[in-house]
Formats: C-alpha cells, sequence, structure tokens
C-alpha cells in the first residue's frame, strides 16, 4: 500500500492506494469513500479485493487528512469536490465507487457534480433522513442526539445515537418518551471529557443528512447507482432512509448481508460479515 498527500486549497488529503495504478487486470480502481468514517474502516473490505486496486481515504479535518478552510461543518458538496480532487490525482479515469453513510451522501454529490468520475457507485445507507415520511420527527431524533452530547458528554451521545439508530419503525411518540439511555448500559463512557467537535454526535455533520440528492444531475450522468441497504437495517433509520434514496431513483434497494457496517470485521465493536458482503459487492459490480 502507498500513501499520498494530496494538497488543495481547502484541505491537505491524504489516501491510500492498493495496488498497481493503471490496475494491472484493466478494470478501473475501486474507491472506497466513508464520512464520518475514514479509511481505517475500510481494511477489512479492502483485504477482502486482493486482485483490484483499492483506493480509500480520510475526508477533510478526519483521520489523518487536515482541513485548511477555517470551517468546522462537513457538507456534502465540498467533501464531493475532494473526492474528485482525489480522483483526478490518480490519472486513470473514471473509478468504481463503493460508499457508505456519510460517504454515500458524499458519493451522489459527488456523480451529481462531477458526472465523468464514476462509472458504478454503490451508495450504502446514506442517511439522507428528510426523505423517509417522518422526516421531521427525524430531524426531531437527531437534535435529541445532539442536545445529549452538548450536555452530558461523548458517551451519553453515543448512547442517545444507538438508541436512535437502532430504534425500528417511524419515529413515534412512544420514541421520544424514553428516559435517556445510560451510557454504561452500552459500555460506554460516563465521564464528560469536555470535547464537543465529535462530527457525528455534534450538528457538525447535520448538513450531510440534509442533503437533497439532485436527482436529474445523477440521472443525466450516466453513472450507474445502485443504493445499497443491510439486510438487518431494513426496519431502522438507515435502512428506510435507503428505502427512500432509492425510489427517489426510481429502484429498489439491493440488499447485502449484515448491518450498517456489514463491511467491517469486529474492531469497531458489533461485527459484520465481510465475507459475505464483499461478494455481494462483487456480484453487483460485475453486473454492470
Amino acid at each position: 500500500m502507498d500513501t499520498y498527500t494530496l494538497t488543495t486549497a481547502a484541505a491537505d488529503l491524504v489516501y491510500d492506494v492498493r495496488g498497481p495504478l493503471p490496475a494491472a487486470d484493466g478494470r478501473p480502481p475501486l474507491v472506497m469513500v466513508g464520512q464520518p468514517m475514514d479509511a481505517t474502516g475500510f481494511a477489512a473490505l479492502a483485504a477482502r479485493f486482493p486482485d483490484r486496486t483499492v483506493v480509500t481515504y480520510d475526508p477533510r479535518g478526519l483521520g489523518r487528512s487536515t482541513r485548511k478552510d477555517g470551517r468546522a461543518e462537513y457538507a456534502p458538496e465540498s467533501l464531493a469536490d475532494d473526492v474528485h480532487a482525489v480522483i483526478e490525482a490518480l490519472g486513470v479515469g473514471p473509478v468504481e465507487m463503493f460508499a457508505s453513510s456519510g460517504g454515500a451522501v458524499t458519493a451522489l454529490a459527488l456523480v451529481a457534480r462531477h458526472p465523468d468520475d464514476v462509472t458504478t457507485l454503490v451508495a450504502h445507507e446514506p442517511p439522507l433522513i428528510t426523505l423517509t415520511p417522518d422526516g421531521p420527527a427525524a430531524v426531531r431524533a437527531r437534535a435529541g442526539v445532539r442536545d445529549a452530547y452538548q450536555a452530558r458528554g461523548w458517551g451519553a451521545g453515543m448512547a442517545a445515537f444507538v438508541a436512535m439508530t437502532s430504534w425500528e419503525g417511524e419515529f413515534t411518540d412512544a420514541y421520544f418518551a424514553q428516559p435517556l439511555p445510560d451510557p454504561a448500559a452500552f459500555g460506554m463512557p460516563t465521564e464528560d471529557d469536555g470535547s464537543r467537535d465529535d462530527p457525528l454526535l455534534s450538528d457538525r455533520s447535520w448538513a450531510v443528512s440534509d442533503h437533497l440528492p439532485d436527482v436529474a444531475a445523477i440521472e443525466a450522468s450516466g453513472t450507474r447507482v445502485v443504493i445499497a441497504m443491510g439486510e438487518e437495517s431494513r426496519t431502522v433509520q438507515t435502512g428506510r432512509t435507503s428505502a427512500a434514496a432509492a425510489g427517489l431513483l426510481g429502484q429498489a434497494a439491493t440488499v447485502f448481508p449484515s448491518h450498517h457496517a456489514g463491511f467491517a470485521d469486529g474492531e469497531f465493536g458489533y461485527p459484520g460479515k465481510p465475507d459475505e458482503f464483499a461478494q455481494r459487492l462483487r456480484e453487483v459490480l460485475d453486473a454492470s
């Protein structure tokens, strides 16, 4: 694996290339994009594509990438332009892309803004919460996570986030009537370290979950876009946002094994099924 730093006016972007450029098999590189997850989250999935040239990167302000724009929020348009710059730096033409969570939102913005960058995009569980029928309630639930984080710190905020993302179905009065979850019940710290800059728990990534895809631009791009969701996510928020995003593009969501992080090993908590996930990704990419 070779690691590079791409300097732009807004950020110093660090990206990793596993395999040769151009790829030995003549296929486009497979670029993997997350947010707020950085490149480390794709280690297990990338390892299951030893025959492909795989590119991962850290979004601006996350992991090894630093930002120089003087801002704190994460906007899909800016993140998309960063990915475009990395693809240009690769110098081998359009790529195939697997993007997950906020990275899937970035990728949808990328296809709309830079239509020649991607041949096939598999957008896994984009958390586009305003697209669901209970969008206003979902926005209220998101604010509750931020409020818990601001009031009591990381452990409380993450416990509230887990409660929100594991809730099945629409956010009803029953959801909002629940007491705040105890961080200790999830094995999370109860003490407050004083920081309030977490991109997942603060409002810094709200532009990601508020994003409205430019359907006309995506459809005009010529990119094959596949919206994917995990089989364990069907009834929870990210599964429902995936179904809504797929419907917006006139398709049904393509089901993948496992859950929201189903491509990961157990190093980030609840383990996924990376072997099965990688096989499904191969099938979807090869169907293009």
